[in-house]
């Protein structure tokens, strides 16, 4: 598939460890124009969306409860995504801002759920196009 977007995706990232990672190097090899906004380094989140085409909000160790002061500003401009139907896609922290931006509630999870666990791939799994080149196990 050959994309062709000459507006870039704004990336926002709230902690210095949860970048675009593998989304940014498919990105570039893809050559889809990206722009990392860095909220951790109290970058502005922009208000208008005219030069951009589509939104990625990763993760980070806060919650969309949380009271910091860029939370509503991102969640406002998801809302004015969905009604542009600009594309949104969030991880960890931007899931949950993009479920608060559309109407969903975030709550407290009752387990703890926070880093890297060994993954195994299953015996059912091995033919799986999915899993081709994957090791059995990994983190």
């Amino acid at each position: 598939m050959n994309y062709q977007l000459s507006k870039p995706i704004l990336v926002f990232r709230h902690i210095a460890c949860e970048g675009p990672g593998y989304l940014g190097e498919v990105l570039d090899r893809k050559g889809i124009p990206y722009r990392l906004i860095r909220v951790d380094q109290g970058e502005e989140i922009p208000r208008l969306l005219n030069n951009t085409s589509a939104l990625v909000f990763m993760g980070g160790p806060m919650s969309a409860n949380d009271p910091l002061p860029w939370i509503e500003e991102e969640i406002t401009l998801i809302q004015t995504a969905a009604k542009k139907k600009i594309p949104v896609l969030g991880h960890c922290l931007g899931g949950q801002l993009i479920s608060k931006a559309l109407g969903g509630s975030v709550t407290r999870n009752p387990v703890k759920e926070i880093g890297w666990h060994p993954v195994e791939v299953i015996a059912q799994a091995i033919d799986n196009p999915w899993v081709l080149n994957i090791p059995p196990r990994f983190e």
